[in-house]
């Protein structure tokens, strides 16, 4: 007898599959024991599915620069204080209970060779479902991800004593700061470090507050953050406040901007706030490049329209400051230049 297939027949077919699986979903049968691990050919097809998409996704959900070679000691933190016990490190074997898991997290050095620098970044950014790989905690900080991305790709080379130089802290209450700030709170000539030696103590104590709460994005200083108890935010803050370091002087750089703003764009000059007495931190002495990366980050939060109830004021300055004088602007700052300079 020949059955003939109807669109009827194929849906009552398509029914009775879909029952049957939420059936034995609901049986409690099916086996989710990471113990009892995946058959090799579910893993296959897996880790075969990951790299598939994060190939597609990586074409166009990622900027145009993805890799920043630079600067290793932040991105070495992180990844000491987030990634280590998961993947391991030099010299530094994986959690056997993190390795327990299913899938268990890669040897990075042997796995990174798998994909390019722009895959790489949108799996540092947006993390792998179904995995304990997390997306990065700080959406809106590509300059994060981009030094994790070159600190990846240094692991297949890298040395068990270069990876300790890079995330060493002397022993102590402070060590999860000193071991990006340095002792001296100079940031390790590290560019992408703010110095925070001399800095205003309110300012520092109310900078790791709302990193420890989220309202300020930085992956690496959220993870250090939210482990402090308030006392130790303030003892900390107080320490580095002391050393010497930054200290407020006159802002009379020699950039206009910085002396007179542009009253033209309602853009204030960087003296009204940066100045003796004023909450804002001190500028004078910062590296020139931290100071332009911060302006840049600023002027990409696009969400910040109004100046007068922002998240962050200094999203909309930023936004008002000409992208050819932000790195002439940086330098003026850092140096503290006297004198003054005709408006461009």
């Amino acid at each position: 007898m020949t059955i003939r297939l109807t669109w009827k027949r194929l849906a009552a077919g398509a029914l009775g599959l879909l029952l049957l699986g939420m059936g034995f979903a609901w049986s409690g049968l099916f086996p989710i024991a990471a113990s009892s691990g995946h058959w090799a050919i579910t893993d296959w097809f897996l880790h075969w599915t990951m790299q598939n998409s994060a190939r597609t996704y990586s074409s166009f959900q990622t900027p145009e620069e993805v890799r920043d070679d630079r600067a290793m000691v932040s991105a070495a933190g992180h990844f000491h204080q987030s990634c280590e016990v998961c993947h391991g490190a030099p010299g530094v074997p994986p959690s056997p209970v993190m390795q327990a898991a299913t899938p268990p997290a890669p040897n990075l050095a042997t796995t990174v060779g798998h994909y390019d620098d722009r895959e790489l970044f949108w799996i540092v950014r947006h993390g792998v479902k179904y995995t304990g790989m997390p997306a990065w905690p700080a959406g809106d900080r590509p300059d994060e991800v981009r030094r994790m991305v070159g600190f990846l790709r240094r692991l297949p080379g890298m040395k068990a004593e270069e990876y300790r130089a890079l995330t060493a802290a002397p022993p102590g209450p402070l060590s999860g700061c000193t071991g990006c700030h340095g002792t001296d709170g100079r940031g390790r000539g590290q560019a992408d470090i703010p110095v925070i030696a001399g800095q205003n103590e309110q300012f520092l104590l109310s900078a790791l507050r709302d990193f420890a709460s989220g309202k300020r994005q930085g992956a690496v200083m959220q993870v250090a953050a939210s482990g402090m108890s308030e006392a130790e935010m303030r003892a900390a803050a107080r320490h580095f406040a002391e050393l010497p370091g930054l200290r407020a002087g006159t802002l009379a750089s020699g950039h206009a901007i910085a002396e007179h703003g542009l009253p033209g764009k309602q853009l204030p000059a960087c003296r009204s706030c940066h100045a003796p007495g004023k909450n804002a931190p001190v500028l004078t002495g910062q590296h020139p490049a931290f100071l332009a990366a911060r302006l840049r980050q600023w002027r990409g939060d696009d969400a910040v329209t109004d100046v007068r109830k922002p998240r962050d004021p200094m999203a909309v300055i930023a936004r008002r400051i000409p992208e050819t004088e932000i790195d002439s602007l940086a330098e003026a700052l850092s140096r503290g230049d006297t004198g003054s300079a005709p408006h461009r």
